[in-house]
């Protein structure tokens, strides 16, 4: 009797199994890059277990995720290069609208901006964006530079001006990505340029600041180094920056950190909600990227990690501190000089990486 009883119980506990499977989410996104209060909110109000895991360079991500059956169903990669390049190998999965009631709370004006790499939006939503400058110590900065301005690469592109900073502390994020552009920008010429001539241009201006540069290296890294003081100037991400100086006030050890949108326009980026191709459970992802599209909940995000997010609703729930920091959420008119960066083609995607591990090596 109990041999002809296993086979139906074995049918009636599969369901049960693959229930429980699928009420796993594998999520894989930067690191310090949400509010935990939240991934606990989403399980409790969908019985979702979420399993977090975090990178701390697109790098990793992209090395994770070119091996296949990454195991993930939502990952957060930024829109150039990782997002771009995984768009154009067939590695996403095309979003269902459907399922995303809260798609309409994002702001139509971004969307469009990240249309240009993925046309009619069909793969990815803004989880949070920002702009690449300058993390500086502003006492430090002004005893090494009296009378300069506050708001241009120039205090670090300006080879005289690196020599001076030097001993104070240099840093540039790895990352050639978001370096080179800003630096051609810099330059007066096309940040999307990617001639032989742009190559050596900018290759030029780093080679000159490259002797007084103390470290290249990730943007996590910089963050903890603006925030202890073991820096005065560096070349990150808007939120990093923003978030190292809300450490440094937080210890209490006189250390002040300021954030340099430049003038000559600064690139804008975007980490985008996406679902690989093969992610083994893609509607928990979708519903969690809904979730995540509430006001409430990004006002949540933004006002822990000190990133802009892309639903305009939430502002009014955003901190005072942060909602009115023009260097979270920065006005219309330094909006309109912001650039975002293209798509390289391979052969000058293959020179950026020469010359940005010549400029790393020192030679």
């Amino acid at each position: 009797m109990l041999r002809r009883l296993l086979p139906l119980l074995a049918l009636l506990l599969a369901p049960a199994s693959v229930a429980a499977q699928e009420r796993v989410l594998n999520v894989y996104n930067w690191s310090d890059y949400i509010d935990p209060a939240v991934v606990e909110r989403f399980t409790r109000e969908t019985g979702i277990r979420v399993r977090y895991d975090v990178y701390d360079s697109l790098e990793t991500l992209e090395g994770r995720l070119s091996a296949g059956r990454s195991g993930y169903d939502l990952i957060v990669p930024t829109s150039e290069p990782t997002f771009a390049r995984l768009l154009r190998a067939g590695a996403l999965l095309p979003l269902d609208r459907a399922r995303i009631p809260n798609w309409g709370n994002l702001d139509p004006t971004l969307m469009a901006r990240v249309a240009v790499i993925d046309p009619g939006n069909r793969h990815g939503a803004i989880y949070l964006w920002g702009t690449v400058g300058l993390g500086i110590r502003p006492d430090l900065v002004r005893a090494a530079l009296p009378g300069v301005a506050l708001d241009s690469l120039d205090i670090l592109m300006k080879p005289e001006n690196a020599r001076r900073l030097a001993r104070c502390g240099i840093m540039v994020m790895d990352s050639p990505t978001d370096v080179l552009p800003s630096v051609l920008r810099w330059l007066g010429r096309d940040p999307n340029g990617h001639s032989d001539a742009d190559h050596r241009a900018a290759e030029a201006a780093l080679r000159a600041i490259r002797p007084h540069v103390r470290a290249i290296v990730p943007s996590s890294a910089i963050l903890d180094a603006l925030a202890t003081g073991e820096a005065c100037v560096a070349l990150t991400y808007s939120g990093d920056v923003i978030q190292a100086a809300t450490r440094a006030r937080e210890a209490n050890r006189g250390v002040e950190v300021g954030y340099v949108m430049p003038r000559e326009g600064a690139q804008l980026w975007f980490d985008l909600m996406a679902i690989p191709a093969d992610a083994p459970n893609p509607e928990a992802a979708h519903a969690f990227i809904n979730f995540l599209l509430q006001p409430d909940v990004m006002a949540a995000i933004t006002n822990q990690v000190r990133y802009p997010n892309a639903v305009p609703t939430s502002r009014p729930m955003v901190a005072a501190a942060v909602r009115d920091d023009r260097n979270v959420f920065p006005d219309d008119a330094a909006l309109a000089r912001t650039f975002v960066a293209g798509t390289p083609p391979r052969e000058a995607e293959r020179a950026r990486t020469r010359l940005w591990s010549r400029f790393k090596a020192g030679r």
